[in-house]
C-alpha cells in the first residue's frame, strides 16, 4: 500500500498514552451538504515504566516494579441531518484494558486513554448521544468538511451552535489545535486539559448537558451546565441537575506577525456535596484515623479558572499554553487532584523534514496542590488518584514528555511516545518515573 499523509480526525476525543491505532474514512470537502455520514477509529495505546526509586507505597500508589499495561477502544461515529441545522450523533464504544497501576498513582497521570474504570475483557458502552442544532447568525458562508461526528455542509461566520444530550465537556471547552487528542498527538492529562479543570464527567469523562456556542467573526462566547457525578470520581451521573457544573468561556482569534490564534479564557464552578480537607483532618485527628473527605461531604461550591493559548509560528510549527487553578480547600471531584497547573509546549510538523503528516511535539507541566490539600495527603488521606500514605517530602508533580507520530498511510498512524515524571503524586520520596508508550491508531 502506497504511503501517504493524512489529515487529523476533526473531532478530539480521550484516548490514551501509548499504541494507538486508529482508523477514519476520507472527509468529504468542505460544503458538500451530508444528510448522514458513518466513521470509526480504533485506537491501542501500550505503556512501560521500569522499576523506580519507592522507599514507601500507599493504596492509590504507581506500583514501583517493572510494569506495562494496555488499553483498546474502538468507536463508531454516526450522525444523520434531521432537519436544517439539526444534527442527530450517536458513538457507541467498546473498551477494554488498565491504565498503569489502575489508572492511580499520578496527579497528571500518563494516558489520556485510561479510563478510570479497567476490565480485562471488551464492554461496550454508549459514550456520547447528543442532538446539535446550527443557527446561522449572517455574514459570509464558509463550508464545514464531514469528519467524525461533524456533518459536511455549509454555516455563516456568524452562528449559534447548541449541544444538548451526552457528550464530553472537552469536547466543546479548553480545546486546543496542538494538545486536546490522546489518539493524536500527547497523551499525559495535564497537557491535553488544563490540569486544574475539575470538568464535569463519570469515570469514562462524558456526562449529560447541554452547551451553547456563539461565534461572530473573530470571537466566541461558550457557556454550558452539566451533571456531575452522584459521588465524587464515580461511574454513575445525577439525572436531575441536583450537583453540577457551569462552565463559560470566551475565545479571541487573531493573527500575530501573520500566523494565525487563539486565546481562551475559561471559568467554571462545580456545586455538589464535596469533602474539605480540613474538616477531614480535624476528623482524623479528633479519632485517630486516617483522614477522608468521603465522611465530612456537605454541599458546597467550588470555583476554578484556566487560560488556553495557541499559537501558529509558522506553518509547520505551532506552540500552546495553559495555566489553570482551582479552589485548593475542597476535594477534586471529577478529575484528578491539581489545584494549579502550567502546560506548555511545541507542535512541528513532518514536512521540514520530508515527511508531511508526520508529527513531533515536546511539551512540560508543572502541577501542584494547594497547602490545605497537601497537609490531607501527608495525614494519609487518598485521592481520586492519588495516595502515598504519607507526604513528608511535597514538590510540584513535573512532567515533560515528547512524541513521534508517523503517518503509515491515510487511514493508520503509529507513534512512540516517552514521559519522564519526577515526584508522581507530588511525593520527592518517590522516583523519577521515566514512561514509555506506543500508539497505533487507525480511522475511517
Amino acid at each position: 500500500m502506497a504511503v501517504r499523509s493524512c489529515a487529523r480526525s476533526n473531532f478530539v476525543v480521550f484516548g490514551m498514552v501509548g499504541v494507538a491505532i486508529v482508523t477514519c474514512a476520507p472527509a468529504k470537502a468542505a460544503g458538500v451538504a451530508e444528510s448522514w455520514s458513518l466513521h470509526g477509529q480504533a485506537t491501542l495505546v501500550e505503556q512501560y515504566h521500569p522499576a523506580f526509586r519507592s522507599p514507601y507505597r500507599g493504596v492509590n500508589s504507581l506500583d514501583s516494579g517493572s510494569r506495562g499495561n494496555e488499553t483498546f477502544d474502538a468507536t463508531v461515529y454516526a450522525g444523520v441531518r434531521v432537519w436544517p441545522g439539526g444534527e442527530l450523533y450517536a458513538n457507541p464504544e467498546i473498551d477494554q484494558g488498565f491504565g498503569l497501576s489502575n489508572t492511580l498513582g499520578v496527579a497528571g497521570y500518563p494516558s489520556g486513554e485510561a479510563y478510570k474504570v479497567g476490565k480485562s475483557d471488551p464492554y461496550f458502552r454508549l459514550q456520547r448521544l447528543f442532538f446539535r442544532q446550527t443557527f446561522d447568525l449572517g455574514g459570509a458562508v464558509e463550508g464545514v468538511a464531514s469528519g467524525a461526528n461533524l456533518l459536511g455542509g455549509t454555516r455563516t461566520v456568524g452562528n449559534l451552535v447548541i449541544t444538548l444530550g451526552k457528550f464530553s465537556v472537552t469536547d466543546v471547552f479548553d480545546t486546543n489545535r496542538y494538545a486536546h487528542d490522546p489518539r493524536g498527538d500527547f497523551l499525559n492529562w495535564s497537557v491535553i486539559d488544563a490540569g486544574a479543570f475539575d470538568y464535569a464527567a463519570d469515570a469514562w469523562g462524558y456526562s449529560y448537558g447541554a452547551a451553547v456556542e456563539w461565534t461572530q467573526s473573530w470571537w466566541t462566547l461558550r457557556a454550558g451546565l452539566f451533571d456531575l457525578s452522584r459521588v465524587p470520581n464515580t461511574t454513575a451521573l445525577e439525572r436531575d441537575f441536583g450537583q453540577f457544573e457551569v462552565v463559560a468561556e470566551a475565545e479571541e482569534r487573531h493573527f500575530l506577525w501573520g500566523e494565525p490564534g487563539k486565546v481562551k479564557v475559561l471559568g467554571f464552578l462545580n456545586r455538589g456535596r464535596m469533602g474539605f480537607y480540613a474538616d477531614a483532618v480535624r476528623l482524623a485527628q479528633s479519632t485517630g484515623q486516617q483522614p477522608d473527605t468521603g465522611l465530612v461531604r456537605r454541599y458546597a461550591s467550588r470555583p476554578g479558572l484556566a487560560v488556553n493559548l495557541e499559537q501558529q509560528i509558522t506553518n509547520s510549527l505551532g506552540l500552546f499554553l495553559r495555566a489553570s487553578l482551582n479552589d485548593g480547600s475542597k476535594e477534586a471531584y471529577e478529575f484528578t487532584e491539581i489545584n494549579r497547573s502550567l502546560s506548555t509546549g511545541l507542535s512541528l510538523d513532518g514536512g521540514r523534514w520530508g515527511c508531511p503528516g508526520d508529527t513531533v511535539g515536546v511539551a512540560g507541566a508543572v502541577n501542584g496542590l494547594s497547602s490545605v490539600a497537601r497537609r490531607y495527603f501527608a495525614a494519609g488521606g487518598i485521592g481520586i488518584l492519588i495516595g502515598d500514605g504519607r507526604l513528608p517530602h511535597y514538590s510540584t508533580e513535573d512532567v515533560a514528555e515528547i512524541y513521534y507520530r508517523a503517518r503509515l498511510t491515510e487511514q493508520l498512524s503509529a507513534s512512540v511516545d516517552y514521559q519522564f515524571v519526577a515526584n508522581p503524586a507530588y511525593n520527592r520520596d518517590r522516583g523519577p518515573v521515566s514512561i514509555f508508550g506506543i500508539r497505533l491508531h487507525a480511522e475511517i
